[in-house]
């Protein structure tokens, strides 16, 4: 039956809208489907069926639709469903969007090909999320601490440093006190040509590319395959980790564009808007891809997520950000102001948030006094930035000698303890240097602190750490 069905040509092409082409006569043709689409000059470009009926059958053409002469246009089945060819040996290359080597080598040899789609993780088959993962960021790990299967999603807005602190993570990121195999897939979607040789250029440089994967789609590359490349990055992470037994991070950047492609392909099939002309179905198909992540009872392996995306205006309650939201299990704050303070990277503790941190902090995974150190932190930052807009309206000589030392651990905070630059910071030496910042203030204000906590780390000497802290190094 598939021998046939691939010698089969469809001819009844009736029009084209954008990156569509609408097929009569076609109804054997299965959703999903990958097709070849010849026109009269012998040209040959990728589509994908996404729509099927008795009267019409739509492709998505993965290269631009100028030029096809309808009437000498055919189309031919590849595939009854988008595959990838994955491997071991895909570890350390650089594929486009739809997962064509674009690194100078020959194709990877594929031991299995697995439909892009995936398979949803059956709840009863979850483990719990509860193993730590250092991404070696003071901010975030002490304060919103990343667990191994969740999906943490970084806020960004234009003009902020997202790019530089998604490949600063994928350089540093490991799993802390387990002798395994750890991976990171790197999916870029619709970025520019500048940003694409800073991730390649860094990779390289860095020597995160030996352990990882990459899949880069530009932006003048089709719109259709902005909608392939997370699910290209999510089945060869799911092959590593489920089949190889890995601990892989996946890091999605930008999600605006993928959305921004599925409000394309929506109008060019004039369909129904939902808020802002995006489609209805975005909270499904963000899900579709969020829920890849998870740790499968009986598997060594796991899928973490990282997806980034740009808030339009730095407006939270954009329906990207806002859908993203409901999905994932917390989020990460890049601040306008602390970026514009010069402060890298950017992260502002007061919104983000780790729904699952707790999971994964505390003895025997990070330190006894992380949860405590993390509390203490976020409400003395609190109180230091309350004081600063009182001290904008009434000046500083109101305030009491406490509420000055508040003020000075705020600067201190942002100036030192987030403010690391390209540092790599163990989680110890981060707690290390939040209780050297939190010894600025009294015994008296460490309410979230225990007594023993309190008499092992107060005014510890850590000169040498603090000091190289301060310089950013």
């Amino acid at each position: 039956m598939t021998k046939s069905l691939l010698k089969k040509e469809y001819t009844e092409v009736s029009y084209v809208s954008g990156p569509l082409l609408y097929l009569q006569n076609a109804p054997d043709l299965s959703y999903n489907a990958i097709v070849r689409i010849k026109d009269g000059t012998g040209r040959e470009r990728g589509g994908q069926v996404i729509e099927v009926s008795k009267s019409y059958t739509v492709l998505q053409v993965f290269e631009e639709t100028s030029g096809i002469d309808l009437s000498s246009t055919t189309v031919s089945l590849v595939e009854n469903v988008a595959r990838l060819g994955v491997s071991k040996d895909m570890i350390g290359r650089r594929f486009n969007g739809i997962g064509e080597p674009i690194d100078g080598l020959p194709a990877v040899i594929a031991d299995q090909r697995l439909p892009i789609g995936g398979a949803p993780i059956n709840p009863v088959a979850r483990e719990k999320p509860e193993e730590f993962i250092q991404t070696g960021i003071s901010t975030i790990d002490t304060l919103i601490s990343l667990v191994r299967g969740q999906k943490l999603p970084i806020f960004s807005g234009s003009g902020l440093p997202a790019n530089e602190l998604a490949a600063q993570i994928a350089r540093q990121a490991t799993v802390v006190g387990e002798d395994t195999e750890f991976a990171v897939v790197f999916a870029a979607m619709g970025v520019t040509q500048r940003e694409l040789t800073f991730f390649t250029q860094e990779f390289e440089r860095t020597g995160a590319l030996a352990r990882s994967v990459l899949f880069l789609n530009k932006a003048d590359d089709p719109a259709v395959e902005r909608l392939l490349t997370p699910k290209m990055a999510l089945t060869a992470a799911e092959y590593l980790a489920f089949e190889h037994d890995y601990h892989v991070l996946v890091i999605l950047t930008d999600m605006t564009n993928y959305c921004e492609a599925l409000r394309e392909i929506g109008g060019a099939r004039e369909e129904i808007p939902g808020r802002r002309g995006y489609p209805g179905y975005m909270y499904t198909d963000l899900a579709s891809i969020y829920e890849r992540a998870g740790v499968v009872r009986g598997k060594k392996g796991s899928v973490t997520q990282l997806p980034i995306l740009s808030m339009p205006d730095d407006d939270v309650t954009h329906p990207i950000p806002d859908l993203t939201g409901y999905i994932t299990e917390g989020q990460i704050y890049l601040a306008r102001d602390l970026h514009n303070k010069g402060v890298y990277p950017p992260i502002n503790p007061g919104p983000s948030l780790s729904r699952l941190m707790n999971n994964g902090i505390g003895a025997g995974k990070t330190r006894p006094d992380h949860k405590g150190v993390a509390d203490q932190l976020q409400a003395a930052y609190a109180n230091g930035l309350d004081l600063r807009r009182l001290v904008a309206i009434t000046g500083e000589d109101a305030l009491s000698e406490n509420d000055k030392l508040y003020l000075k651990f705020a600067d201190d905070f942002e100036r030192v303890f987030i403010n690391q630059g390209s540092a790599n910071r163990t989680i110890g030496e981060s707690l290390d240097i939040a209780w050297h910042t939190l010894s600025q203030l009294p015994k008296s204000e460490l309410t979230r602190l225990s007594n023993d906590q309190i008499d092992k780390y107060y005014g510890a000497k850590m000169d040498e750490l603090w000091g190289a802290a301060k310089s950013g190094i």
